[in-house]
């Protein structure tokens, strides 16, 4: 009898998982809100339960008795894989991992306390048409002490919701508004915007031991809301460089708590080198980057090592081939799409996979979840 595997989510980035598990051998077990996702279609079970409805998750992981529970690209999951894993007796990172790792302000502190390099913030909350600051006047003082220009974001989301970078203090009001009102706390954080270019690490752990795998260039559309627009691996740096980075980031994993499976670091490097982090999800990244450039340009299965990490196996890394680059780009207007068009017809890359694209109805990209489509390359 085949070994279950309980995943969390069931949207177009969780579903390599699906595939993978299911190609391992694995009986998969899928819990989403249903809406229509590929997730629904691919899973062996699928069960229409909103991934925030952990007791209730777990009411029925009793009867499937899985060997194993995971989740790639979403922090909103995370907190519901250690819950059951922890419940369950299975492979996990426990309640406080959930805690650091699901909230930016605890992550922050825990940054802040710890020696790992981040920048000044403040947690805020948004009642009655006023920013409010929890911890009272020493969180007015702290805010006194920021640095413009500041990002506003809120605390437990994801994929560029309700973010916003200020250059002074005009503005504040309607941007804690906005982050507040995608937070499901209603709770924001306003902290110091690092100077830069923006990349992200992709690390696999086992037994609290970490393991680099890439690091990724990330392009973004800039102020003031800074949504991914492409990324590619590798990202192109001196060794010194990465050096620094894996020092700075596995440092921060042991802050973070991180035991087993992936994780996705965010930073900032300064022309000068010098690595700031600027947030680490205890999860593969999502936009494909965990999912297709790893592999591609590693030859790191890198959703393998999570199926089998989270079902009690050992690590085991284990490289393939693997070409010279390998690249997203995502789609925000027709121009785009003329320009994925331009790059088939050229010839220097090399097709991947192409996404179907959403119908171009002029609603504008707001954030990460809201693009029309993207293309995935490689380069020999």
């Amino acid at each position: 009898m085949a070994e279950k595997l309980v995943i969390i989510g069931a949207g177009d980035f969780q579903n390599p998982l699906i595939l993978k598990a299911k190609e391992k051998g694995y009986e998969t077990h899928v819990f989403a809100w249903k809406d229509g996702a590929v997730g629904e279609e691919t899973a062996d079970y699928f069960y229409p339960v909103s991934i925030t409805e952990k007791e209730k998750i777990l009411e029925i992981c009793r009867e499937i008795r899985p060997a194993g529970v995971t989740s790639i690209g979403s922090d909103l999951a995370v907190a519901t894989v250690n819950f059951l894993a922890e419940r369950l007796g299975l492979r996990g990172n426990g309640p406080e991992n959930t805690r650091l790792s699901t909230n930016k302000y605890e992550m922050r502190r825990a940054f802040a306390e710890n020696g790992d390099p981040s920048v000044g913030y403040v947690l805020v909350t948004w009642q009655e048409g006023n920013i409010v600051f929890p911890e009272g006047e020493a969180g007015a003082n702290a805010f006194a002490g920021l640095s413009f220009p500041v990002i506003v974001k809120p605390v437990d989301r994801s994929g560029s919701r309700g973010i916003t970078l200020l250059s002074g203090p005009e503005g504040l009001e309607p941007a804690v508004e906005t982050a507040c009102g995608h937070s499901f706390l209603n709770q924001a954080v306003i902290e110091e915007f690092a100077e830069g270019e923006e990349f992200s690490v992709e690390y696999i752990s086992y037994e609290k031991e970490h393991h680099f795998l890439a690091l990724t260039r990330k392009f973004t559309t800039g102020a003031p809301h800074f949504i991914e627009t492409g990324h590619v691996q590798p990202a192109g740096v001196s060794e010194e460089t990465l050096k620094e980075v894996r020092r700075v980031v596995s440092h921060a994993l042991d802050t973070l708590q991180v035991s087993y499976g992936p994780s996705h670091g965010e930073v900032k490097i300064s022309p000068e080198g010098k690595v700031t982090i600027i947030e680490i999800g205890a999860r593969m990244g999502g936009d494909c980057i965990g999912s297709d450039l790893v592999p591609l340009s590693t030859g790191y299965d890198f959703v393998g090592m999570t199926v089998d990490i989270a079902c009690g196996k050992p690590l085991r890394m284990i490289r393939n081939s693997c070409r010279a680059e390998a690249r997203i780009r995502f789609v925000f207007s027709p121009e785009d799409l003329e320009e994925l068009e331009a790059v088939k017809k050229e010839g220097a890359e090399k097709v991947w996979r192409i996404s179907p694209m959403e119908p171009f109805d002029g609603h504008g990209v707001t954030d990460s979840s809201n693009r029309y489509g993207y293309m995935i390359t490689t380069r020999d």
